[in-house]
């Protein structure tokens, strides 16, 4: 069976890691397999939401790098490990950030590592009982990376950021809930049904007008104001020439409920 199991059911792609024996730490085919569905995701009208999860007791125990191509015997050249960052752990961050539809993540056990990072990425963080969030990367004598030190502190401020990754404790889910890192903890067994409600819901929504409010919520971090006030104006421009603009429109003048196309 796959490591990476895919579906596009009611405009939502799903996106299963599938490594349960490995508490999915996730290996470069995976990676790159990911990646590509984002990609494809962006660029599929047919899809208007994605959901990140995984099987078995782990959501994502890092990245697995064994008989990965980076994978190499002795010490490393002086930038090997940054290039293999930079194309490895950050471009997999970079392309749940960049994707343009709304990426839910469905953290059923724990994340770990670059699979916690992964969970941060996303736009709304639904997390089972028993989930447990770990910036490990303090345990094996490195830094944070795969956009560690660049999403916490964003999150939850710049304390926090340091409390969870010098002490690298594990988090668990209510706790990671009450920081602002997860939007709702739910039993394990109602995981699934929380993450396609929202899903489906959002998937029912005017995709282009989401789409470009992540854009603006997640610039917005690195802008100033002015810088901030102009990409929202541009953005509600553009958004106005979609057809589910004049569909909400419509639909508020004809009190009625709008029937959103995602274009």
């Amino acid at each position: 069976m796959s490591d990476v199991l895919h579906a596009v059911e009611n405009g939502v792609s799903w996106i299963t890691l599938n490594r349960p024996g490995a508490m999915n730490a996730v290996t470069w085919e995976q990676r790159e397999r990911i990646i590509g569905l984002l990609a494809d995701a962006s660029a599929d009208p047919a899809v208007r939401a994605v959901v990140v999860t995984a099987t078995g007791r782990g959501f994502c125990a890092g990245a697995d790098l064994r008989g990965g191509p980076s994978a190499s015997a002795g010490d490393p050249v002086q930038g090997d490990v940054a290039r293999m960052i930079r194309r490895g752990a950050q471009r997999f961050v970079g392309a749940v950030l960049d994707c343009e539809k709304p990426v839910i993540a469905a953290v059923n056990g724990t994340a770990a590592g670059l699979g916690a990072h992964l969970a941060f990425a996303c736009d709304l963080v639904l997390a089972a009982e028993s989930a447990t969030f770990v910036e490990v990367f303090v345990r094996r004598g490195i830094v944070p990376d795969g956009g560690g030190a660049y999403l916490l502190p964003r999150l939850i401020g710049p304390q926090r950021a340091k409390e969870l990754m010098f002490f690298g404790d594990a988090v668990p889910a209510a706790d990671a809930a009450a920081l602002g890192l997860v939007n709702r903890v739910v039993p394990a067994e109602e995981l699934a049904k929380a993450a396609r409600e929202w899903a489906e819901r959002l998937a029912q929504g005017p995709t282009r007008a989401l789409a470009l409010t992540k854009q603006l919520v997640n610039a917005s971090l690195d802008a100033d104001r002015a810088t901030a006030f102009a990409a929202e104006a541009a953005a509600q421009e553009l958004c106005m020439t979609t057809r589910d603009a004049r569909e909400g429109v419509a639909a508020f003048v004809e009190r009625r409920t709008p029937a959103y196309e995602g274009r």
